[in-house]
Parts: structure tokens; C-alpha cells; sequence
């Protein structure tokens, strides 16, 4: 499990290990709502990378659900990857970071993240493999943190064929990329009150056909998404379309709608209806 406060540099990670943009990736925190799995598979040993919401204290019931999907997996794993970014050591103990009464059950290997962003000369002194220097984007610490990990994993038979690269459906990849398209192209609070929802998925017609809907909470935040001239809601299909037709290597046909729905973020109904798992209190170790 990837696990750190949000903009920890988790979703970089992921991708940077698996060798495939996954995770959506932005300078904006708390753009992960729900886990993402990332397989890496090189002879004999499999890992399965989970790069999960970032640590924080819920402010509405969208981000409990995101807090109780990160405690929930981090009870549940094998090893923990606990990221912390190198510019602000020391780190907090995870147990603290994660509001545990005692530490997690699983093994924590401490990876000092975004160390490009800090001189050698001002790197935190942790020797490892108390805290191991990572950089998602020079490459550097990988090797090493892959070599950590595996030593730490339990013996078992693959879980997943050996040439996947992730485990989610194609549909939650689209909602994904449209998402990560809103992070990059709206601004303020915008991106968190924009969410999507596939409604058909055709995968058996030449271009790939899919149609999706998206969903803000105001009507002012419909007229920032659509832009002038339609421009913006034209550009986030397109970075989607392009991150879709790059994952599934065929082309694709993408149909965006754009609807209000008013407070989703804070309606347990509405967030049954959009997919995000029930937070469940008492999650932990």
C-alpha cells in the first residue's frame, strides 16, 4: 500500500514503478478518491502496488469516504509504503498521520518522496532502510525500493496474470482521465465538485464508443466547465480521449454531457449512485 497526507507524491509513485500513467497525477492535493492498483511483475515475484486516497481529516462525507478506503486497505496490507515528502522532514509516524491508537499491523517501509526538489546537501539524514530517497520523476530510489519491498513480501502464487499492469474495469479509467483532465484545466474549487459517471461502453465498435456524463454541484461551476465557446469541456474530452485511446491502443469516440447535481459531495444517496464506497468508523490497524 502507497500511503501518505495528501500530494505525497503517491500517484507518481505508482506510475513510476508500474511503468504506465495509471494514477492521475496533479500539483492539486487530494486529486486520488479512490484506490488505484498498479501490478509490477518481474520474474518471479508480483507486486501489487495500491496508490490510496491521502491521509486527511474529512471535511464533508465524499472525503470520509476517501479517509475510509485508505484506513481500510492499510488494515488490511501486507507491507506499507509510507511516503513523506523529503522538503518537509521529519516525518510524523504513520500511526499519527492515519489518527491510528497504536501502529498498523503490516511491516512500513518509510520512502523519503520528491527528493529531485530538495539538494543533496539538505536531504534529511535517515539511514535507510529507516527512511529510503525516492524520486517518482529522475527515477532515483526505485531500484532500491524495489529490492525493499520484495525482500518484505510474503511467498505466495501470482494474483494477477503476469502481463496486466492494473485491476479496474476500463469504465473507472475513463471516469479517471476525465477527472484528470478537470485538475489540469479548471482552477479553485472547481475540480473537487466535478465528478463523471460512464453510461454506455462499446467496446466491440471501431472507434471504441463511450459516453459519459459529468457532474458539478452549481450552476456557475457548469459555465466555467463548458468555457467560452465550449473550449474547456472540448479539451478536458480530449486529454481523456487521448489517455483512453493510449490505455486501450485502438481509437476512441468519447461523448461528454454536463450536468448539476447539487451537493453530491455531501449526499451519502448520491455518492451510493457515483460509486464511492460507505465509509465505515473504526477503520484502522
Amino acid at each position: 500500500m502507497l500511503a501518505g497526507r495528501p500530494n505525497a507524491g503517491k500517484s507518481s509513485l505508482l506510475n513510476a514503478l508500474v511503468g504506465e500513467p495509471l494514477a492521475i497525477v496533479s500539483p492539486k492535493a487530494q486529486a486520488t478518491r479512490l484506490p488505484v492498483v498498479g501490478l509490477r511483475t518481474d520474474g518471479d515475484v508480483q507486486m501489487a502496488f495500491h496508490d490510496l486516497p491521502g491521509l486527511l481529516d474529512p471535511a464533508y462525507p465524499l472525503q470520509a469516504r476517501m479517509r475510509s478506503q485508505a484506513l481500510g486497505a492499510l488494515a488490511a496490507a501486507d507491507l506499507i509504503v509510507y511516503l513523506h515528502p523529503a522538503a518537509e522532514c521529519p516525518p510524523e509516524p504513520l500511526a499519527e498521520a492515519a489518527g491510528f491508537d497504536r501502529p498498523p499491523r503490516a511491516p512500513v517501509v518509510l520512502v523519503m518522496s520528491k527528493v529531485d526538489l530538495v539538494s543533496p546537501a539538505k536531504r534529511p539524514a535517515l539511514p535507510p532502510p529507516a527512511g529510503l530517497p525516492v524520486s517518482a520523476t529522475t527515477g532515483e530510489g526505485l531500484d532500491r525500493l524495489l529490492r525493499e519491498v520484495g525482500t518484505r513480501l510474503p511467498e505466495g502464487p501470482f494474483g494477477y496474470p503476469a502481463d496486466d499492469l492494473g485491476i479496474q474495469p476500463l469504465r473507472f479509467f475513463v471516469v479517471e482521465y476525465l477527472r484528470e483532465a478537470a485538475f489540469e484545466l479548471l482552477s479553485d474549487e472547481v475540480p473537487y465538485a466535478f465528478t463523471a459517471a460512464v453510461e454506455e461502453f462499446h467496446e466491440d465498435r471501431d472507434p471504441v464508443y463511450i459516453r459519459a456524463t459529468l457532474y458539478v454541484e452549481r450552476e456557475s461551476q457548469k459555465r466555467i466547465v463548458i468555457g467560452a465557446g465550449g473550449r474547456t469541456i472540448k479539451a478536458i474530452g480530449q486529454h481523456a480521449r487521448q489517455r483512453i485511446e493510449h490505455l486501450l491502443g485502438r481509437r476512441v469516440f468519447l461523448e461528454t454531457w454536463l450536468k448539476v447535481l447539487p451537493k453530491w459531495r455531501r449526499s451519502d444517496d448520491l455518492l451510493d449512485r457515483l460509486g464511492f464506497p460507505e465509509a465505515h468508523p473504526g477503520d484502522g490497524p
